[in-house]
């Protein structure tokens, strides 16, 4: 098998895309960069707050709205670099001083933690409110969250981790960010434990693996949202999905087996779409023809969405079905070539040369 022709991801053509729109109408709005995050402990506060002080120490002027009120060790190095403008105390809560923060207008704020209710009296009930608040006064604001906070998702964490929460953000405003980026790191290697140590951990891993995948499909689905939505604000019909799409395109004589089974490896993996499709032929012989249902009957019995395609030219086809369905992976089967073939070309190359933006994965057959 080979790859060709590295793509560009979906987040390079939204960063284009955002660049153009910003460059042609800039924004009044203060720009919200978040750190999603999949479980406490994975460095959400300390990524967050050293992108602070590197803005600082590019003269930009930072200030700290709000800190978790337990404070890592390794992050109070950096609060102390950092201006910080006080919690407003109302009732034995807490809630950001937003009055504060706008008189004050700094360039960047900095709110660890998006995932509050406020309390009565204040001018919003929630922080990520609040944090509008200061978007729509011109501030930039770096924030976080975890993924259990997202509330479309509180369901599918609590059957993962067996915890409740009640505060959480809508995932609305987590799709409005102009950035999202998501706070990875793998779970701690298991030292030398008891036996019954050792089955807690491989449970807590388990657990952690699932809400990262969470986390990594929820990031997916962001920049598609986003994506999607600037295509459709200009009338452009190309979509480049930010989930991996594979297409297995199956002739008599391919190698579906092996296919088949690199193709749903990749979709499991990334949550992607697996799609299978034949371009019809005209006068196929009966073995070809038989050979073809064999391969057929393995799509369908893998659960595949399997399509027919027509045209004279299958390239052509499958290069047009592959852009209307925004495919980044091509799975393609090929067979030794003469050297008057290689001279002439074949559809093969024509898949590679002109598959713009879509990975060509060949497997001998």
């Amino acid at each position: 098998m080979a790859s060709e022709i590295r793509r560009k991801t979906p987040e390079d053509y939204l960063r284009e895309c955002q660049a153009e729109e910003e460059a042609a109408t800039p924004k009044t709005e203060g720009h919200l960069k978040i750190f999603l995050g999949y479980a406490s402990g994975v460095g959400k506060s300390f990524r967050m707050l050293d992108e602070a002080r590197r803005r600082r120490e590019r003269g930009q002027d930072v200030v700290v709205g709000a800190i978790q009120p337990q404070v890592p060790e390794e992050v109070e190095p950096l609060l102390r670099k950092l201006e910080v403008v006080p919690l407003k105390i109302v009732g034995g809560g807490t809630a950001i001083d937003v009055d504060a923060l706008i008189q004050r207008h700094p360039a960047t704020c900095v709110i660890d933690g998006l995932a509050y209710d406020n309390p009565p009296g204040m001018r919003n009930p929630t922080r990520w409110q609040d944090v509008k608040d200061l978007l729509e006064a011109g501030i930039n604001v770096i924030a976080s969250i975890n993924v259990q906070y997202v509330c479309e998702l509180r369901e599918q964490v609590e059957a993962i981790t067996g915890k409740h929460v009640d505060q959480t953000v809508p995932l609305s405003f987590i799709q409005s960010a102009d950035e999202v980026e998501i706070v990875d790191a793998a779970p701690e290697a298991p030292m030398e434990r008891s036996a019954d140590e050792q089955v807690e951990v491989r449970k807590r891993e388990e657990r952690l693996s699932k809400l990262r995948e969470l986390a990594l499909v929820v990031t997916a689905d962001i920049v598609d949202h986003q994506l999607n939505d600037y295509l459709e604000r200009h009338a452009i019909k190309q979509h480049f999905g930010a989930h991996e799409r594979i297409l297995v395109c199956i002739t008599p004589r391919a190698n579906l087996q092996e296919m088949m089974e690199i193709a749903q490896i990749t979709a499991r993996r990334f949550h992607g779409e697996l799609i299978v499709a034949y371009v019809k032929q005209a006068n196929i012989s009966p073995e070809d023809q038989s050979a073809l249902d064999a391969r057929l009957a393995i799509a369908n019995a893998a659960g595949a969405h399997v399509e027919i395609l027509e045209g004279a030219d299958p390239a052509d086809v499958i290069l047009a079905f592959a852009r209307s369905r925004g495919i980044t992976q091509l799975f393609v089967g090929h067979s030794q070539r003469t050297g008057l073939a290689r001279l002439k070309g074949s559809p093969l190359d024509k898949l590679i040369w002109e598959g713009h933006g879509i990975d060509v994965c060949v497997f001998p057959q």
